[in-house]
């Protein structure tokens, strides 16, 4: 019973971060008239104004909403590319606040191109070794799966820790760029600024709930194979 209980605040954990960046966005995802464009066409405006040339906007039906330094390209999924909502903008804008690092060559910039692809070859290694375990217990002796299945948990604790690595990255480009650029006032209502704040928040803090769902996910093996 102490282990179903366990178990069960391990998951909660692991989810309810996602949980609150998703509510987040559903709730301020409603469509609204009275600003001035969509999501893609405010990021496509910002690139004008702010002289980011080269950097494109495109729409994504997979993956998360995310800005690609090697083609500089600012992704965005169907309801903020397309909608015209304040979930749309500050998710739009935080986008190019990525885009903005970049094409400063911020020294913040440099985390996710440093630590990412490492963080996801790690995940991918872990994964996969869990995943092997079947034909790896035909070639080595028993005890030698205790240290295997350790490798995989070491590989993939590694790899999730790596994602945290990029949260200044993350926050520095919701409230180091997109915050001031819609505090301005040209885009959003004063009245509007503490939702968006919200918004802002749940992007930057996504790869922190990714990462953390990695993490308790661990644990969960941890505590089965302690079984």
């Amino acid at each position: 019973m102490h282990y179903i209980i366990l178990t069960a605040l391990l998951l909660l954990l692991a989810w309810a971060p996602s949980l609150w960046v998703q509510h987040v966005l559903r709730r301020h995802g409603a469509e609204r008239a009275d600003l001035p464009g969509t999501g893609a066409e405010l990021a496509r405006h910002l690139i004008e104004r702010l002289e980011l040339d080269g950097v494109t906007v495109e729409r994504t039906d997979t993956g998360r909403d995310h800005y690609d330094p090697t083609t500089r390209t600012v992704r965005l999924g169907a309801a903020h590319h397309d909608g015209r909502s304040l979930a749309a903008v500050a998710v739009a804008t935080h986008e190019i606040g990525h885009a903005i690092q970049f094409a400063r060559n911020e020294p913040v910039s440099r985390l996710r191109s440093r630590w990412l692809p490492l963080a996801n070859t790690l995940k991918r290694a872990g994964i996969l070794l869990l995943a092997a375990l079947p034909v790896v217990a035909i070639v080595v002796a028993p005890a030698a799966m205790v240290g295997v299945v350790a490798l995989s948990l070491v590989l993939q604790l590694a790899g999730a820790l790596a994602y945290l690595i990029v949260l200044p990255e993350e926050w520095d480009a919701s409230f180091g760029k997109a915050m001031p650029i819609l505090a301005a006032g040209e885009y959003v209502a004063e009245d509007d600024l503490p939702a968006v704040r919200g918004v802002l928040k749940a992007a930057a803090w996504t790869y922190f709930a990714g990462a953390l769902a990695d993490l308790v996910n661990i644990g969960r093996w941890a505590l089965i194979l302690r079984r």
